[in-house]
């Protein structure tokens, strides 16, 4: 069984900073692709940034140049620096990894329980 938790969401104002920050636990061999998503009211769940094993990046257009992903594969734990934040930003947060588990050895994608940034004008 392998979890991952979210933690550094909440409010602030346009132009403010934030980080979020997600840690997997559990029966964990290793960790592949780790990523951020959001999902707005009344919107569908977007992928936001994601962070390969090797270190490769892929973010939205929306985000690109404001946000940055990053990882600590000692701690299997996935950031998101959030800079020059906007209201159109605001959303609830979901960290999302595809894992490999140690018993028994398999691939698993795992969702966070999401984490809420609002962004006031």
């Amino acid at each position: 069984q392998v979890q991952l938790v979210e933690s550094g969401g909440g409010l602030v104002q346009a132009g403010g900073s934030l980080r979020l920050s997600c840690a997997a636990s559990g029966s964990i061999f290793r960790i592949n692709v780790m990523g951020w998503y959001r999902q707005a009211p009344g919107k569908q769940r977007e992928l936001v940034a994601s962070i390969t094993s090797n270190g490769s990046t892929n973010y939205s257009d929306s985000v690109k140049g404001r946000f940055t992903i990053s990882r600590e594969d000692a701690k299997n734990t996935v950031y998101l620096q959030m800079n020059s934040l906007e209201p159109e930003d605001t959303a609830v947060y979901y960290c999302n990894a595809n894992i490999v588990t140690k018993i028994p050895i398999r691939s698993t994608n795992v969702w966070g329980q999401g984490t809420q940034v609002t962004v006031s004008p």
